[in-house]
């Protein structure tokens, strides 16, 4: 083997495992010859950002570009080949076969190391009349240019976005902000799956507030052309109810698969999801290859089991560990937790580990807690409820995923329940962080080690819990719904059948309640029902407190 400073490393794609690679090997290597090959126009590029240029509130495209050949070549001494794509890998030859696309020409090239970045693809179902004028996706700049010369043209038109994921829902909104008619046509029962229903609920309610119509549970059967009655320029979308919808544009959200046509062309090894097998190293299954960033199928933290996760934060640094693995410096990159969030008009939606569906599937225990914490100290001007969920280990309190939503503060709390995952912690270290606090910013008691506390609860066994799912099946003969909020509250709307009795009136009518019967208290948030839950088992009721309450019930509500 040649020395690491003789060593001659390509890199196939860009972007963000491709480039951070490209800029990893060079600070380790001054003297290894690097050169990369990207398909696209362009090398490095925001790709989290392409929905905010369309949007408008990105103003110049070239703010999303984060290097170009030039400024890779000047500050990294990188060889970079754009519009040039790698057709052919001859692993045993260590050479790859490319042709320019512009002139056609293709020559080889040899490799010592060679780093596979070439992502994934937007999913373009087998549905007919899918690749109509008009319809469009959003992979790369090009793909923006041509919604933005669509849009010049279309003043107010209807645009339908196929597609409740981060794509999706970020483009109906900026579109929307465009002045365009918006409607998201989603074939699961919610949007962001990531998320679980009763979280994602709460972003139906906000695309609805915005005017953005949205249907769920609804897959998308046909394109077809639009006929003289129901004149648009791109399609006439038809549901697999029946509806149909006249869109001037579509906008497809389906999302991605990894792109491995030329791993696999290769002989490398692919996993049971469709994406390149690495091991914790970031190798394939030649030892003279690496791959990262979305090809790849990772180890999902939580579960152990491979996954695909489609994130640029981990495809950065997948990209500096196969470097440092190439030039002697062994690392490791064990897995990834999902952590992501989204902004949807006013509200922001962040998760990380797992969710029930994924817990479910891998037959791991859990328990789950909701809880609605301000942003900040309540006594401070502007809080806001953040909707959370927690879900952890039955036996041993153990962190297992964690989402939440609201208007202000959200990132922060996903961020620090990110960190506590990664770090294996508890729900019992949550309750014990110490984390910054003055009244606008947050509360002596944070929501994270509110969260904390209230699993710390459900661990002693100072309360059982009651989910919003369960509130329908309840048997009325053997059970009682109890809410325990104040009359004026109970004004604004209540769960049916439930019997009312403030909170504070509670000791003194406990003569009310049958002892034969188990009782599902309820208020807003949780708090209160919480203590009424305290109150009414140290009476000897048989009681659960719904967690969440009334705000996680209500948003599950066909609004």
């Amino acid at each position: 083997m040649k020395s690491l400073s003789d060593k001659r490393l390509i890199i196939v794609g860009g972007v963000a495992g491709g480039a951070s690679a490209a800029a990893r090997a060079r600070r380790l290597c001054e003297d290894c010859e690097i050169i990369m090959f990207e398909r696209g126009p362009h090398v490095s590029f925001a790709n989290c950002g392409l929905p905010y240029f369309v949007g408008g509130e990105i103003a110049e495209q070239d703010s999303l570009l984060v290097q170009t050949p030039d400024s890779l070549k000047a500050r990294f001494n990188l060889d970079v080949h754009i519009n040039t794509e790698v057709i052919r890998i001859d692993c045993p030859a260590r050479r790859i076969r490319v042709r320019e696309l512009k002139t056609g020409r293709e020559y080889e090239e040899t490799y010592d190391a060679l780093i596979l970045s070439t992502g994934a693809s937007p999913l373009k179902p087998h549905i007919p009349g899918i690749e109509r004028p008009n319809h469009f996706v959003v992979r790369d700049i090009p793909d923006v240019e041509r919604i933005m010369e669509w849009s010049k043209h279309c003043q107010g038109c209807r645009s339908v976005v196929v597609g409740g994921g981060y794509i999706g829902l970020e483009m109906a909104e900026q579109l929307h902000h465009r002045g365009f008619h918006v409607t998201v046509v989603e074939a699961m029962p919610q949007v962001m799956t990531p998320l679980d229903p009763e979280i994602a609920a709460w972003l139906h309610v906000e695309l609805r507030a915005n005017g953005v119509v949205l249907h769920l549970n609804d897959p998308v059967v046909s394109f077809e052309p639009p006929p003289a009655q129901e004149p648009a320029r791109a399609s006439i979308v038809v549901l697999k109810s029946g509806q149909r919808l006249a869109a001037d544009s579509v906008v497809l959200g389906l999302g991605v698969k990894p792109e491995v046509g030329l791993a696999k062309d290769a002989g490398l090894e692919i996993g049971k999801l469709g994406g390149i097998r690495v091991n914790e190293h970031l190798q394939t299954s030649d030892p003279r290859v690496w791959a990262v960033g979305d090809a790849i199928e990772v180890r999902d933290g939580v579960t152990g089991q491979w996954a695909l996760i489609p994130l640029a934060g981990p495809a950065n640094r997948q990209g500096r560990i196969a470097a440092e693995n190439i030039l002697g410096r062994p690392s490791r990159y064990e897995h990834t937790w999902g952590t992501a969030i989204l902004r949807l008009f006013n509200l922001t939606a962040g998760c990380t580990g797992a969710n029930e569906k994924t817990l479910h599937r891998a037959a791991i225990p859990f328990q789950a807690i909701h809880l609605h914490p301000g942003s900040h100290a309540g006594y401070y001007p502007g809080a806001q409820p953040i909707a959370m969920k927690v879900l952890f280990a039955p036996e041993t309190g153990r962190l297992l995923g964690a989402q939440a939503i609201g208007h202000d503060g959200v990132d922060k709390r996903i961020d620090v329940l990110a960190t506590g995952l990664k770090a294996g912690m508890t729900v019992h270290d949550l309750a014990e962080l110490e984390l910054a606090y003055a009244p606008p910013y947050g509360s002596a008691k944070d929501p994270v080690n509110l969260a904390g506390m209230a699993a710390e609860n459900v661990l002693a066994g100072d309360v059982a819990l009651a989910q919003w799912d369960e509130v329908a099946s309840l048997d009325p003969i053997t059970t009682l719904l109890l809410d325990v909020r104040r009359s004026d509250e109970r004004a604004l709307g209540f769960i049916p059948g439930s019997v009312h009795i403030p909170l504070d009136e509670l000791r003194q009518r406990l003569s009310e309640l049958p002892r034969d019967r188990e009782i599902i208290a309820y208020c807003q948030s949780g708090q209160r029902s919480y203590i009424a839950a305290r109150i009414l088992s140290q009476h000897g009721f048989r009681v659960r407190n719904l967690t969440g309450a009334y705000r996680t019930w209500r948003a599950t509500r066909p609004q």
